[in-house]
């Protein structure tokens, strides 16, 4: 019998129910990275259902500073994942959605009506286009995980940010800060396949009314140990402390998105 989605989330032996159970949360609890896909073509209803969700999110002000394209073009979609990482699964899957922070549409508005628009200069308006970006992916992520479609983030978008935003042909003020690759799961043919991957103890993320980090911190030991078991059935050995602490180590580390600013400022993203 597999087990609870919250019991694979935590790999707790003292924490496999929550307070709680309905089918959204199901599907939130059961949220797993995707990158094998099948030949399977996704419509365009479906591309915009999930679309409709995404922008059911919500917004700064209204402002609704973002935009996404999707990318089904295959030679397209191949020249993307080679300028993101070389990851073919980009490639692989019937559509890939670029999401946006999007200021340019208001300043081309601003523009037609005679008006300033210096406000979106400001690092918190390239900030408020980014957020509003990631909550809009986040319902869309949902959307298409309750249709039975898989999904999978890609912050590679942003190693080539001006060459991706040149092959999408994007306007000034408009900066693609990830991606999402969407389709049918591939799963091996003896059921194995993605799984949902441990995250750190709720102790660990949630604090109240203060921050704790001497509680928070207590539980990264016990979280190296549960996502390496994880990691092992995957066929992989490197611990989260290991991968957090190399993924930051310095500016190499970060795969030319330590110039991230220069190329906000060249897309007309001042971030003053």
């Amino acid at each position: 019998m597999t087990p609870a989605p919250v019991f694979q989330r935590y790999r707790n032996p003292d924490l496999r129910e929550l307070a709680h159970r309905n089918e959204t949360l199901e599907v939130l609890l059961s949220h797993r990275s995707v990158r094998s896909f099948t030949s399977d073509p996704i419509d365009t209803a479906t591309i915009e259902t999930i679309v409709a969700a995404a922008q059911s999110a919500p917004t700064s002000s209204n402002l609704q500073a973002w935009s996404v394209v999707a990318v089904r073009d295959p030679e397209r979609k191949a020249r993307i994942a080679t300028l993101a990482g070389d990851q073919a699964f980009i490639a692989q899957a019937p559509v890939f959605l670029v999401f946006l922070a999007d200021l340019g549409r208001v300043r081309r508005l601003a523009e037609r009506r005679g008006v300033p628009s210096e406000g979106a200069d400001y690092l918190d308006s390239t900030l408020l286009g980014a957020i509003d970006a990631a909550l809009a992916a986040q319902n869309a992520v949902v959307a298409a995980e309750s249709l039975g479609w898989g999904t999978v983030y890609v912050g590679a978008v942003r190693n080539a940010p001006e060459e991706i935003s040149d092959e999408l042909d994007l306007p000034p003020a408009a900066f693609p800060v990830f991606g999402l690759s969407v389709g049918r799961s591939a799963v091996a043919t003896d059921g194995t396949g993605p799984g949902i991957k441990p995250r750190l103890p709720l102790a660990s993320v949630l604090h109240h009314d203060v921050y704790d980090a001497e509680t928070a911190d207590s539980g990264i030991d016990v979280y190296d140990e549960r996502l390496g078991e994880y990691n092992r059935e995957q066929g992989r050995t490197t611990a989260w402390t290991t991968a957090v602490l190399a993924r930051l180590r310095d500016a190499t580390s970060l795969k030319g998105r330590d110039t991230i600013r220069d190329s906000l400022s060249a897309r007309g993203l001042l971030s003053k």
